[in-house]
């Protein structure tokens, strides 16, 4: 899917957008890239002369990729915005550098009304960098 694919499913925009491209999507799976250009803003800092990508940002990344599926699962039904309301079970096991790149999947385990529960990770080179449980509820109108 199209870079357009992914601006037209989340709010996100740079320099706060974390998914390239949609490689696979169905209705309970998603499967997205990332490639870490070494360019981001959050590098500046994170560290000098030795760039790490913050867990923060690793974890909004599979987030934004949960966003998707669960705009393309609702297929506009329903409007409004998925807004993280639980996570649990982070694991860091490999750092993010410039010049890596992700793939980053998530899946939905269960739906339960207006929350959805999905659990997510991100690979690079085939190890995984961080996997993580999340929950996000639907929230209509401002918040």
């Amino acid at each position: 899917m199209s870079t357009q694919e992914v601006l037209d499913a989340i709010p996100h925009r740079d320099p706060f957008l974390f998914i390239d491209d949609i490689l696979s999507l169905s209705c309970k799976k998603i499967e997205c890239t990332r490639k870490i250009s070494g360019k981001e803003d959050f590098f500046k800092g994170h560290y000098p002369g030795n760039p790490v990508m913050p867990g923060v940002i690793l974890c909004e990344t599979i987030f934004q990729a949960g966003a998707i599926l669960i705009s393309r699962i609702i297929n506009e039904e329903i409007t409004g915005t998925p807004v993280v309301t639980r996570v649990n079970d982070i694991k860091f096991k490999n750092m993010v550098k410039p010049g890596d790149n992700l793939n980053i999947e998530v899946e939905l385990t269960e739906k339960i009304t207006n929350v959805y529960f999905l659990k997510g990770k991100i690979k690079r080179e085939n190890k995984t960098c961080v996997q993580l449980n999340f929950a996000c509820t639907m929230i209509k109108g401002e918040m």
